[in-house]
């Protein structure tokens, strides 16, 4: 038996820190700009962290009534959370002032990956970029970049000697019949922002799962952020070989994301489990749940 769920509900992908949208601004690095913009998600919280202890009094955010919770200041920290979406043009004013009189400004605005901005999580506010704090959140930022880019070179490398990557880019190019997959299901589903149909194929010890999405959000583009499988009793990671037939989906236009899992991932400690398919979008929220049975690759 099969079961999938589609949903746009904001369950995170099971990341560690490294998958945080944390951001450095170094004040000194642009002594011109006064004024510093932070992007923001509804229902998201995203976090101002300052070198020193922030004025909660003399700290101010204009026309946020009916936008935003009331601001937090917890120490040298400033917590925003929206309660919806911004308006793509909408520019919130906000001023931090820091207990030895020092003021920062900045524009609270939406973030949106039509121009290239994501939801800011946390942002570290640093005046003197020589400061030893400074310099270890710069280094801290260079050293993730690096296992990110370490990461994508070594999964490139996987996907170019793959059986599994390979009939995965089969499948998301419509070339079924080159595969020894056959089709044991269909489901479909949406959520306002998008239009799903998924296939389920079996064949030669393997499973795969081949989602066509539409994208029917107004002006966000739609991108996969991550795909996970893991076992659906104890949530251990397995192996799954991912294609897609492209990085980004515009509003009106559809793509593919393709997914072949071999038969031994269905193992564990000998016997055969059910394994749970998920798939995240850019912004973190999951996108589809399928949950794989073991008796696709029983023979």
């Amino acid at each position: 038996m099969l079961a999938i769920l589609f949903t746009s509900a904001v369950a995170r992908a099971g990341e560690a820190r490294d998958g945080l949208s944390v951001r450095l601004i170094l004040r000194s690095e642009h002594p011109d700009e006064a004024t510093h913009r932070i992007y923001v998600k509804g229902e998201v919280v995203t976090t101002l962290r300052f070198e020193k202890n922030v004025d909660a009094g003399r700290t101010k955010m204009l026309g946020w009534e009916g936008r935003l919770e009331p601001l937090a200041v917890i120490r040298n920290k400033v917590v925003l959370e929206p309660v919806h979406d911004l308006d793509k043009d909408e520019a919130i004013p906000l001023v931090v002032t820091l207990t030895d009189g020092t003021e920062v400004s900045f524009l609270v605005r939406a973030a949106g990956r039509k121009t290239g901005e994501r939801a800011d999580q946390q942002v570290d506010v640093f005046e003197d970029r020589e400061s030893y704090a400074a310099m270890h959140a710069a280094l801290t930022e260079a050293l993730r970049q690096k296992k990110s880019l370490e990461e994508e070179v070594e999964r490139f490398r996987e996907q170019e000697t793959s059986q599994d990557h390979a009939l995965a880019a089969l499948l998301a190019s419509g070339a079924v019949t080159q595969t020894p997959f056959k089709v044991v299901d269909r489901y479909s589903g949406k959520d306002g922002e998008t239009d799903v149909r998924a296939q389920v194929f079996k064949g030669n010890g393997k499973v795969a799962v081949v989602f066509n999405i539409k994208n029917v959000a107004p002006e966000q583009p739609w991108s996969l952020k991550s795909a996970r499988l893991v076992t659906l009793d104890g949530g251990r990671e397995r192996a799954v070989a991912v294609r897609t037939t492209s990085r980004e989906i515009s509003p009106g236009e559809s793509g593919v994301v393709a997914l072949v899992v071999d038969g031994k991932a269905f193992l564990d400690e000998g016997k055969l489990t059910s394994l749970s398919l998920e798939l995240y979008r850019e912004d973190g929220r999951r996108q589809a749940f399928v949950q794989l049975d073991p008796t696709l690759v029983a023979r």
